[in-house]
């Protein structure tokens, strides 16, 4: 459907031109017959028309290919509604500083204006600032709105070509600047392929937009308000980044369908669940931000799946077998028929009630759906439905002795809970006609499986019972350890839920199997805490050496500095000045005699003198101050601490990946490529504002890198805990 934008010559709708262009909608401009101070007006080849600048905008948020760009739940949704509203207020001349300063504030402590990913919103305050031309330009180079700027510049940077042609276009070309070659050139091979599939057919990018990447994939079959998910984790860990990977599909394809996800707990096993992993699953799901409908179990279902069961035995769609494993295992290879796949429904009964009773006759058996023992997809060789299992059940204790498997199970609960799409990675492709046949037979309606494949990191192990040795076996700390892959632990570590959000909505709904690399993660997690982290100064414990300024301050003196020099947010922190300081001793071997060095945050100093111990390494440094001297032409800018008694004490952690190679080969013993050394801990004396730090804490050590409080300071004598948050640079690995 063809749509004509009409709008006055004298006022563009900068916003609605902006939000199309982003959302893939295709639009033609007419400025030469529209009436002078009427509302922008979409004509549709129906010949159907909407007006207003918001309406449109809705319209847009609701047509285009962003997902979340305005339908959320009703929350969200009214927030927008209420942004929409207020961004003309930018537009009314003497209200345009009280509406920054407003914007500024609200802006605090987020990075977009509605939730956690862009929207239609973001668009017309942006528009709004724009549009105002050199007056936003001038604020934006002064340091009065930080927060504003750093939000509207990050828009700007994101949607670099798409931006610029709008403005340019319709604002003129002060001020905002030409976007990079680079950036146009990425930009135009995008446009390029927007409506193209990739070479293997299976997703079509869009555009980055925000923290949520959108891509263009249909669910088959799907229907607008009539889409019902499940995200069904086993709760026998926790959730790890593969698991997210699942649970941010489902709700993406809730959304833009307009339909709802529901978290399913696939409790079949009670050997290796339990109600820790169930309780924090759902923390994990909350940090996700998954908005689901209700919680069910699996265990909920065990009657009617029992019953399921029989009536499969009673209709010889399935039969008892007291197969050893290991020979069950060999025919199934062989196709060769059980001895037991013959047996009447009477005998199966009999052997069934001994199961259910747990019996040591029962405990022999298993039950098998009676399917295709010839048929060259080994998932559908007669494969088990029901075992027998003594332990107890973490919510529902000894009443069963028998257990359904997550074959047999989860297409019955997939159509009792009217479930219209199950999502299952790629990895369970062998088994979809397994599920499509087990359906057929219990003669329950029939779900639709979409795959999409796994995502798998380098390094790392995303298998709960191989990470479950790591916690047995004391090799962590818990599921929560910054080494592990788990939710918890990478949080832990210092990411930003947001970056692991992006991170893998950028992978889309591919089919294709991919090994990711952790830097790719970590760069997405600068890009987000480097704006708005603290700076705080730390210098390592061993072999630090002390300057001493001989014409330095004879009173020691202190200053009130901003923690991050652009980012106003980040609040102020003391700083002393004496005249003996500390530094790291790896900058100390770096200097000359005579040579003039720049100690930041106070100015330039001259080297007039330095000590060395009988092994080369320096012990002491003297020098002068040279406070006229110009930062430009030293080579050294070092960071340094005053020689008082409030230092406090750190323990610098830095962790490497659990095993030494990148992908474990089909049938390769994971603890044959255990890293000796996943952990280093440093001793460091950091500056006396570091006392108020809170647990989970952002900050950058200057020169040293980014950090994450995880002990607090308590008291002198106990040092503050601070995880080293890799910046995807990091080549190196540790020693031990």
């Amino acid at each position: 459907m063809e749509i004509k934008l009409s709008f006055p010559a004298d006022s563009p709708p900068l916003a609605v031109i902006a939000a199309a262009k982003l959302a893939g909608v295709p639009l033609s401009a007419d400025s030469t017959s529209h009436p002078p101070a009427s509302p922008p007006t979409f004509h549709f080849s129906t010949g159907s028309k909407l007006h207003g600048t918001n309406v449109l905008l809705r319209y847009l948020g609701r047509a285009g290919s962003i997902s979340s760009f305005y339908e959320r739940d009703a929350f969200e949704s009214c927030q927008i509604d209420e942004w929409l509203e207020y961004a003309p207020v930018l537009g009314s001349g003497s209200e345009f500083e009280g509406a920054c300063n407003y914007i500024d504030g609200y802006l605090l402590k987020r990075t977009f204006l509605v939730g956690h990913s862009f929207s239609i919103a973001d668009v017309a305050v942006w528009s709004g600032l724009a549009g105002t031309g050199q007056r936003w330009e001038s604020l934006r180079k002064s340091k009065k709105f930080p927060n504003l700027v750093r939000w509207f510049n990050s828009i700007s940077q994101e949607y670099d070509a798409v931006l610029h042609e709008v403005t340019s276009t319709y604002v003129g070309k002060r001020g905002l600047g030409k976007p990079a070659a680079a950036k146009v050139r990425a930009k135009e091979q995008q446009a390029v392929d927007h409506h193209s599939k990739n070479v293997n057919g299976d997703v079509t990018e869009k555009g980055k937009v925000g923290s949520r990447p959108t891509f263009d994939v249909d669910l088959p079959g799907a229907e607008i308000g009539n889409v019902r998910l499940r995200f069904a984790p086993e709760p026998s860990g926790y959730l790890h980044i593969g698991h997210s990977k699942a649970a941010l599909l489902n709700q993406y394809f809730a959304q833009r369908y307009q339909g709802q996800v529901i978290v399913r707990f696939d409790d079949t096993n009670p050997a290796k669940e339990s109600n820790e992993f169930v309780e924090n699953l759902l923390i994990d799901i909350e940090t996700l931000g998954i908005k689901y409908e209700t919680v069910t179990y699996t265990s909920d279902y065990f009657p009617q799946l029992m019953e399921m069961a029989e009536k499969l035995i009673l209709q010889g769609k399935a039969y008892v077998d007291d197969t050893p494993r290991e020979e069950m295992q060999k025919e199934r290879m062989d196709g060769i028929e059980s001895k037991c796949r013959n047996n009447g429904p009477e005998e199966n009964m009999k052997l069934w009630k001994e199961m259910i009773a747990g019996t040591e006759r029962g405990l022999q058996c298993c039950v098998r759906g009676k399917l295709d023992m010839q048929d060259p997809n080994k998932s559908l060789r007669d494969p088990v439905y029901y075992r027998c299992n003594p332990i107890p059940h973490h919510r529902i204790g000894s009443k069963y002795k028998v257990y359904p498997t997550y074959d047999f199970a989860c297409p019955f609960v997939d159509a009792i809970e009217g479930i219209t799409h199950a999502l299952r990675s790629s990895e369970y492709h062998d088994r979809n006609a397994q599920y499509y046949r087990i359906q057929e037979d219990m003669g329950v309606r029939k779900v639709q499986i979409y795959e999409f494949s796994r995502l798998n990191m380098v390094y790392t192990l995303l298998s709960k019972r191989k990470l479950l040795w790591f916690v047995l076996n004391g090799k962590v700390e818990g599921w929560d350890d910054p080494r592990f892959p788990t939710v918890q632990g990478i949080v832990r570590r210092g990411l930003k839920i947001e970056a692991l959000i992006q991170f893998i909505l950028e992978q889309g709904a591919s089919k294709n199997l991919n090994l990711m690399e952790w830097d790719k993660l970590w760069t997405i997690n600068k890009k987000i805490i480097d704006p708005v982290c603290p700076r705080h100064t730390a210098v390592i414990d061993e072999g630090r050496v002390l300057l001493t300024l001989v014409d330095g301050p004879e009173k020691p003196f202190v200053r009130i500095i901003p923690r991050h020099k652009k980012y106003g947010g980040a609040g102020e922190k003391a700083t002393t000045y004496m005249r003996r300081i500390w530094i790291d001793r790896a900058d100390a071997e770096f200097i000359s005699f005579d040579e003039e060095i720049t100690l930041m945050d106070w100015g330039n100093a001259i080297v007039k003198g330095i000590k060395k111990d009988a092994h080369g390494n320096v012990t002491e440094l003297t020098g002068v101050l040279h406070l006229e001297g110009s930062v430009k032409t030293t080579k050294l800018k070092l960071t340094w601490l005053a020689e008082t008694n409030e230092l406090v004490n750190l323990s610098l952690v830095e962790f490497d990946y659990l095993i030494t190679k990148k992908k474990l080969e089909e049938g390769e013993d994971f603890l044959d490529v255990l890293n000796p050394c996943t952990k280093k801990e440093t001793a460091a004396l950091g500056d006396s504002n570091m006392r108020n730090l809170h647990q989970g804490e952002i900050l950058q050590l200057e020169r040293k890198g980014y950090f994450r409080c995880d002990v607090p300071f308590v008291r002198p004598s106990k040092p503050i805990v601070l995880f080293a948050i890799p910046d995807g640079r990091q080549q190196t690995v540790l020693k031990s």
